[in-house]
């Protein structure tokens, strides 16, 4: 039998809070950290903090792949002009 507990249901108010909190440029980045790695934290809102710090991982070392690949296009065919 699986032992499961059971969280508190976030309200429609406290997500409301929680995304008006992340809008706040580099307060949202604090609060993720907070949010996510507190142990006080609802598991619902600390999962979802989780969630949005590995995308915005994910979504920073693609920026850079492509973004080297951009540069590196742009300086090789920035020598072979012909003109």
């Amino acid at each position: 039998m699986e032992n499961r507990s059971s969280a508190p249901v976030m309200s429609l108010g406290d997500w409301i809070i929680t995304f008006i909190v992340l809008a706040i440029p580099l307060v949202n980045i604090v609060m993720l950290f907070v949010w996510a790695f507190s142990s006080g934290t609802n598991p619902n809102k600390s999962n979802f903090c989780k969630a949005y710090l590995i995308l915005a991982l994910v979504a920073i070392v693609l920026f850079f792949i492509f973004g080297g690949m951009a540069f590196m296009s742009a300086m090789s065919g920035a020598g072979s002009s012909g003109m």
